[in-house]
């Protein structure tokens, strides 16, 4: 286990309690997520914030906890809600020298969150007013990259059909 030390740490917790005083919304004032379901996936953030603009503001999907990571000391694991009581989580590990995302074999090729088809036409709305290049496929699929470069895939299907056919 690497170790930060104990000022780094103080630094680290004072931040995690700034984003969460910013960020984090009681569960009784947390707008309904926007997603539909995905058992979780963990991912890497290169910015704990930038990550949650991203997904929480963009995309709708309420940070629900933020905690210390038990394996890295000083990291961060956070959590957002995607809908029927999935998460996808983040973790961030200050102190390494991250290389950006890549999509390589035996690595992460996307994580598709399915949405409601409304949802989805106001979402691929709020990414196009944000500046985020997007790539609409079969009219039911948008694919764009988070901020840390990660393949995301918002799809209308419901769950457990993929562009018409039944996959579940």
């Amino acid at each position: 286990m690497t170790v930060t030390s104990e000022e780094s740490s103080q630094q680290f917790d004072e931040r995690r309690r700034e984003l969460a005083t910013s960020y984090l919304r009681p569960v009784t004032e947390r707008p309904a997520s926007s997603g539909r379901g995905l058992h979780h996936t963990a991912l890497i953030s290169g910015d704990v914030e930038r990550t949650i603009r991203f997904y929480q503001e963009l995309l709708e999907f309420p940070l629900t906890e933020l905690i210390e990571n038990r394996d890295y000391h000083g990291s961060t694991h956070f959590f957002f809600d995607i809908g029927n009581s999935n998460l996808l989580a983040f973790f961030d590990f200050p102190g390494l020298d991250l290389v950006p995302y890549r999509e390589v074999l035996g690595g992460l090729h996307h994580v598709a969150i399915s949405v409601e088809p409304e949802r989805w036409q106001h979402l691929k709305d709020k990414l196009a007013a944000a500046g985020v290049e997007v790539a609409e496929h079969s009219g039911v699929s948008l694919y764009f990259r988070d901020p840390d470069g990660a393949r995301i895939e918002l799809i209308a299907d419901p769950l457990g059909e993929m562009y018409g056919t039944k996959v579940l």
